[in-house]
């Protein structure tokens, strides 16, 4: 791993969902089974249904997951970035890929290789725990979204998006305006929704007239009461 020293890396992973809650020695001994990786915009990483090798931790970029409906559209369900980890289901359970995984701008990761991950689970129960609890928060956030999709309107869906945004900046969301960028269509943004490019332009024009974001080139600067107020409570119960 040339790019990153092994240190940087434990670091790294002491910052990303699924290994931050083990201790240092177990972090250090991750690390030293990463190795980089990197692909250019609109580079494939990998396709639904190929073998699942690795699984990625994010270093720079962003990277969007998607399946191929029946009619042949594109469902993008979601936009990973640092230092969030995709492609872990195939480690885990060893079946092929479930989605399409492509660099939406240059990308930069750190990769797990099953065997990898077989020899901590082998040697370290605790990073068995910690997967557990990863898949768990998996399947609340597919369930959150889910429900997004199928009761609420295009514009609270794209509050909620938002909020989701603006809690990777500030996670207690404790200041009334938090700014981030958006380098994403468009397009891009009404694949995530669920919705027409028409009218997710619409939703966008219908919350900033409404105050509960601003634009400012690729930059979004969101006001987090408003976006509450039109998103309504996320409940993650269960």
């Amino acid at each position: 791993m040339a790019a990153m020293a092994k240190a940087d890396a434990a670091d790294l992973l002491a910052r990303t969902p699924i290994f931050g809650g083990l201790d240092e020695a177990s972090r250090q001994a991750i690390a030293q089974e990463l190795r980089d990786s990197s692909y250019e915009p609109g580079q494939n990483i990998f396709s639904r249904g190929d073998a699942g090798t690795d699984m990625h931790i994010m270093l720079k970029g962003r990277v969007r997951l998607s399946v191929l409906t029946s009619d042949g559209r594109e469902l993008s369900f979601a936009h990973v970035e640092p230092p969030s980890i995709f492609g872990e289901l195939a480690v885990f359970d060893g079946r092929p890929r479930s989605a399409d995984a492509t660099a939406v701008t240059r990308v930069e990761t750190l990769m797990l290789s099953k065997g990898g991950f077989s020899r901590l689970l082998a040697s370290r129960p605790s990073v068995a725990e910690a997967a557990i609890k990863f898949l768990s928060g998996r399947l609340r956030d597919a369930d959150a979204q889910l429900e997004a999709i199928a009761l609420h309107p295009i514009e609270a869906r794209l509050a909620r998006f938002f909020l989701a945004s603006a809690r990777q900046k500030d996670p207690e969301l404790k200041t009334p305006k938090v700014t981030f960028p958006l380098p994403i269509s468009q397009s891009e943004l009404a694949l995530l929704v669920g919705a027409s490019r028409p009218k997710v332009n619409a939703a966008l024009g219908l919350l900033e007239a409404n105050g509960a974001i601003e634009r400012r080139g690729q930059l979004v600067v969101c006001t987090i009461e408003t976006l509450t107020a039109i998103g309504g409570k996320d409940d993650k119960a269960g």
